[in-house]
């Protein structure tokens, strides 16, 4: 009898770095100058823009296509910091005393006060019925009544210091200022769906449109116009071309000799996270090249005899662009069990062994 051992070496010999050339859900379109250096809150009206600045203590309109502030409000109370739109008032909440205002801009009245609920507020959102506010202190987001301030719902936060809030009529945006992320989560548990890289270093507030998260940076005093969805299923990030080299080996330790060996590797193709620069080279050529049930392109490489103390070394070289892939999956287009292809459900959603249905 033989014993033997299989082994796998895999050398980069080529490596640098790239980016992206396509736009994709979390890239910059648009970044505005804020009207001042301190902002926070962020709302949009469906025409204009409008930004809270606690060092100036005054709410800014704003031209979404240039940045420029063509009008101002002075914000009530003494430490503004969440902003929403509610199609008529903006409300406004304030972390010293605390309060929430609503505000009608065009009077510049505040028509309705309410006590904060919460100790630490930061965001503010309006989801067409109610108030979301986002608590720094307790790490969580509650649903309130915009009559009298009573938490109706409240969800974790999805990450440790929630700043903006938003809504899209489906979902809580949340923007964080540590992890500089923004997220989309679901409002009635908070689960998170779509994670995005916030483009500044300090994200604070935030404001949806149709296919665009607005977000406000407290450290760069700019307001970035955010892809969301824009039809890309994916985005490759972190490009590098690489000359990879995997060697594989059978050791016969003995003391028999091995009669037959029959060695299979798998070829690598081009994926979302892969583009190939050359065809790949094999070293010895392969017997023949076969394709497995899931339709992957294999070698199979044969060995009649292999000898006590002998080795049989398999090489593959190949020459790739690899990226680090983000998928985006949106619920809204996922679609039923129905819509997956005949020939998807005939190979993964067979009764086998690793899909054992009976």
């Amino acid at each position: 009898m033989a014993r033997i051992l299989t082994n796998g070496v895999l050398g980069l010999l080529i490596w640098f770095t790239g980016t992206s050339l396509y736009a994709a859900p979390g890239d910059t379109v648009m970044s505005l100058p804020a009207p001042a250096c301190c902002p926070q809150g962020l709302a949009l009206d469906g025409h204009y823009l409008w930004c809270v600045d606690r060092g100036t203590d005054m709410i800014y309109k704003i031209d979404p296509t240039n940045g420029a502030a063509i009008d101002s409000i002075v914000a009530p109370g003494y430490l503004p910091r969440g902003l929403t739109w509610d199609g008529q008032r903006l409300w406004c909440v304030d972390a010293e005393e605390p309060l929430i205002f609503a505000v009608n801009p065009a009077t510049r009245i505040v028509e309705r006060t309410l006590y904060c609920p919460v100790t630490d507020p930061t965001g503010l959102a309006w989801d067409g019925d109610e108030l979301w506010i986002a608590d720094d202190a307790d790490n969580k987001i509650h649903r309130i009544s915009p009559d009298d301030g009573t938490t109706i719902v409240t969800i974790p936060s999805p990450s440790p210091q929630p700043c903006g809030l938003a809504f899209d009529g489906t979902h809580l945006w949340v923007s964080d200022r540590t992890k500089d992320m923004i997220y989309m989560v679901t409002p009635d548990r908070g689960t998170v769906i779509l994670s995005l890289k916030a483009p500044g270093p300090h994200s604070w507030g935030l404001a949806r449109d149709g296919s665009h998260v607005w977000n406000v940076d407290y450290q760069t005093d700019r307001i970035y116009k955010i892809i969301v969805d824009d039809g890309a299923k994916y985005s490759r990030l972190s490009e590098k071309s690489q000359r990879l080299e995997f060697t594989h080996q059978v050791r016969n330790f003995g003391p028999d000799s091995v009669k037959s060996l029959d060695v299979y590797l798998a070829i690598p193709p081009n994926r979302d996270n892969q583009e190939l620069l050359a065809p790949v080279t094999f070293e010895p050529q392969p017997f023949e090249t076969l394709s497995d049930k899931w339709g992957q392109p294999v070698a199979h490489f044969k060995f009649a005899s292999l000898a006590p103390g002998k080795f049989t070394p398999v090489t593959i070289v190949s020459t790739a662009r690899i990226y680090q892939t983000r998928y985006f999956i949106f619920p809204d287009k996922v679609g039923t069990k129905n819509d997956i292809p005949k020939d998807i459900r005939d190979k993964y959603l067979v009764d086998d062994t690793k899909f054992a249905l009976n």
